[in-house]
């Protein structure tokens, strides 16, 4: 499983102290974010359910910031108690935050956003037309807004953007994939600049201001060169890996569930590609690449959390396989029992009871997240007690799968209701969303075991 000896905080800050470590700026803060995990870990360690709120309306999580109020109301989650930062005025009548874009990192070239953001300048012939709207980040800029023309795509159902790629999806199940950059560079009519004025069909006005709003300035008027095509079940397609792999569904419903691991460069199903979860539940699996860029993938289910690795052949450099690299099992029972019942003429039957894997009665998995800047996986597994589900936290070595710490959480968990938990360095925060458009939102923040229970605080927005 891995080595287990403790790293030693006491030794590492020391160190720090001292200057022992290199000058350079990453060096520190890697090593700032080792002494914090062995501390997050470390048994003593408690975390504490320190706020809890209510709202009538959606709540989002996003580095250390609560929003709520559609985006209007920001509270930071950094400080011991939970504080407002800013609330921004209400709108008139006649206006609505549609949605938000988050700045998180610099280092994302180009954001593509949905295209009920722009203004009420486009028609609706148009709206049905256009595709998704770009910016860049840094320095932040519009790109445009982009026309998935019916006469050059076809009957699309969604297209997006991610890492420079236009993906068009259709209802038989095909996705396509394009080069934004060459779209951009052959159709681009006119380039547009947030708060400056334009002239366009012969109106002129402030481009991302009402009621001009941001022109379509993208028009395909020819099909554009294809990089890439598959055909999947409900459109699910992903790439990662290293080399370039893709994950799809055979396109037919009785083979949901079922998950091929593909070579991006010739199609080719790599050794032990076909990977199948061998449960039975109510809900289904699901498949990702694992988001820390090591090229694995992980596969999740009811009661089992797989991490997949991806390697050479030894016989054929060219090819690869599939095979696992550790497995994390939810702590449960053997709950198949046999029933014995006596029929009227006193004969003795033997009946098999077998429970679904998703039963709530057993430990079932709900959650799994990864903690890029610790290095941690998360999993949240979840036990119906009595009329009541309990759940906690897990967090688990990304390298072995190794248990490191368990976190209860103090509320009820409800499998009906829609939940989102968020692991961020020292900080556990669960939203739930309940009948009637009611939601919650708990902050559990970490503090040393002192013995003495501190009152929670309540509030409501």
């Amino acid at each position: 499983m891995g080595p287990t000896r403790k790293p030693n905080v006491c030794h590492r800050l020391s160190r720090r102290a001292l200057g022992s470590f290199s000058r350079d700026a990453g060096v520190v803060q890697r090593t700032n974010l080792s002494i914090l995990r062995a501390l997050v870990c470390q048994e003593s360690t408690k975390f504490k359910n320190v706020w809890t709120t209510h709202s009538k309306s959606p709540i989002a999580y996003e580095r250390g910031r609560i929003y709520f109020d559609n985006y209007r109301c920001c509270i930071s989650s950094v400080a011991s108690e939970p504080r407002k930062l800013y609330e921004m005025p209400k709108c008139s009548k006649s206006e609505k935050i549609e949605d938000a874009l988050l700045w998180e990192c610099p280092v994302i070239p180009e954001l593509g956003h949905s295209s009920r953001s722009h203004c009420s300048q486009i028609s609706s012939e148009q709206r049905l037309r256009s595709g998704p709207a770009v910016f860049r980040v840094l320095p932040f800029s519009l790109v445009g807004i982009l026309e998935i023309n019916k006469k050059i795509f076809g009957n699309v159902t969604d297209a997006t953007l991610s890492h420079g790629i236009l993906i068009v999806m259709y209802s038989s199940g095909l996705v396509r994939l394009y080069s934004f950059q060459t779209i951009t560079e052959q159709f681009m009519q006119q380039k547009l600049d947030l708060g400056c004025a334009c002239r366009w069909g012969g109106t002129t006005g402030t481009v991302g201001e009402a009621p001009f709003g941001i022109p379509c300035n993208i028009k395909i008027t020819d099909p554009p060169p294809l990089l890439f095509e598959v055909s999947s079940l409900e459109n699910a397609f992903q790439i990662g890996g290293h080399p370039w792999h893709y994950i799809i569904t055979p396109n037919k419903k009785k083979q949901k569930g079922v998950f091929h691991i593909c070579a991006l460069k010739d199609n080719s199903l790599a050794k032990n590609g076909i990977q199948e979860m061998e449960c039975c539940s109510l809900e289904s699996d699901w498949i990702y690449f694992h988001p820390d860029a090591s090229g694995r993938i992980i596969h999740v289910g009811p009661n089992q959390v797989k991490v997949l690795k991806l390697t050479e052949i030894e016989s054929n450099s060219f090819q690869h396989q599939i095979s696992e690299d550790f497995v994390i099992l939810a702590n449960r029972e053997n709950k198949n029992e046999n029933l014995f019942t006596v029929t009227a003429s006193g004969r003795v039957v033997k009946k098999s009871l077998h429970l679904l894997d998703d039963d709530p009665e057993q430990e079932t998995f709900k959650i799994v997240d990864y903690e890029d800047e610790l290095d941690l996986l998360s999993v949240v597994a979840v036990t119906q007690i009595d009329a009541e589900g309990k759940a906690h936290l897990d967090f688990h070595c990304n390298e072995y799968g190794t248990l490191l710490k368990s976190i209860p959480l103090v509320e009820s968990w409800d499998v009906t209701y829609s939940h989102e938990v968020y692991f961020d360095r020292d900080l556990v925060l669960h939203i739930e969303q309940k009948p009637n458009r009611v939601f919650s939102c708990y902050v559990y923040q970490m503090v040393c075991d002192t013995g003495e229970e501190e009152e929670t605080i309540n509030r409501s927005y």
